[in-house]
């Protein structure tokens, strides 16, 4: 892979023909889909309070792609996890296509998953390892109201899919997800995707656990969805140099709150809080010596 630092816009990959530029687009005339104000959350244990995620505002466009980028124990998590409706604010609103979210019963849950869906870190736990991945495709196909298509349809649908992530659904046919690679199922994540279509995609740290060749592979796949269907994609990330090449927009999380936000170009090239600029300078740059004694070391949570 061609070697760069911050101050490039282009990275190739010789292997796979993979191209990412620094995208920098301004969304801001771009409907709404999804923003937040205030948003909060705290986890009590005992007389204990930590605060997660603490006062967040944020305004997510039509077709942006957003990287959330922190270290562990930052928050960008807690808030993924808000963003999607499976952990409840303390404190705070979020607004889905310019309206108050509803997710107070399981069926108006379902219509929103309808409109944002993820793909976590970990392939190996994001299914049911008992479905075989007929019926992986089929939930999704049924979720988009295609239960009345003929098994044909369907088989096509599935497919057309598959071959959007360059596997073969003649191959993958009554299978159990065990059966694959830990690239191959985050591939078929991004087929689901591909099916389900949704407004949003959140993606947290959806290459981290796989190789660097599939890595660049997914990374394509999820940017040409992202351009051909016109969804939002915000990458939950620690991947600071990831985020500058993908993003339209990045925020910086640090304890819970956004301390930098801009263009790719600002917040790189540019930074003002002394977290981004750590961040930055944590790294590696292989045509400058490695001095390991200025490393920071911290438990935070």
């Amino acid at each position: 892979m061609k070697t760069t630092d911050l101050h490039t816009t282009e990275q190739q990959d010789t292997n796979t023909s993979v191209v990412f530029k620094c995208r920098g687009k301004d969304y801001s005339k771009e409907p709404l889909c999804l923003s937040g104000r205030g948003v909060t959350r705290e986890f009590h244990t005992g007389k204990i309070t930590t605060v997660a995620v603490d006062h967040v505002d944020f305004d997510f466009h039509k077709g942006e792609l957003i990287s959330i980028v922190g270290e562990s124990g930052s928050g960008k998590t807690t808030l993924s996890k808000m963003l999607l409706g499976l952990l409840d604010m303390t404190e705070g609103e979020i607004l889905f296509q310019g309206k108050p979210r509803d997710i107070s019963t399981g069926a108006k849950k379902q219509e929103y998953w309808k409109g944002i869906q993820a793909i976590f870190q970990d392939p190996f736990s994001s299914y049911n390892q008992f479905h075989k991945i007929d019926e992986v495709l089929l939930d999704c196909i049924n979720m988009r109201g295609g239960k009345k298509l003929s098994k044909q349809e369907k088989t096509d649908m599935m497919t057309e899919a598959c071959s959007f992530v360059n596997l073969k659904f003649a191959e993958l046919t009554n299978k159990y997800p065990f059966e694959l690679s830990g690239g191959q199922m985050q591939r078929l994540m991004i087929a689901r995707i591909f099916l389900l279509k949704p407004n949003i995609l959140l993606a947290d740290e959806p290459t981290s656990m796989i190789d660097a060749c599939s890595r660049a592979t997914i990374l394509e796949m999820l940017l040409k969805l992202r351009d051909d269907t016109g969804m939002t994609v915000i990458f939950i990330t620690h991947d600071i140099g990831l985020a500058y090449y993908i993003s339209d927009t990045v925020y910086i999380m640090e304890h819970g709150r956004f301390v930098e936000s801009g263009t790719p170009d600002d917040v790189m090239l540019n930074p003002k809080n002394p977290y981004t600029k750590r961040l930055i300078s944590d790294v590696p740059k292989l045509r400058e010596p490695w001095y390991l004694s200025t490393v920071v070391y911290n438990n935070e949570m």
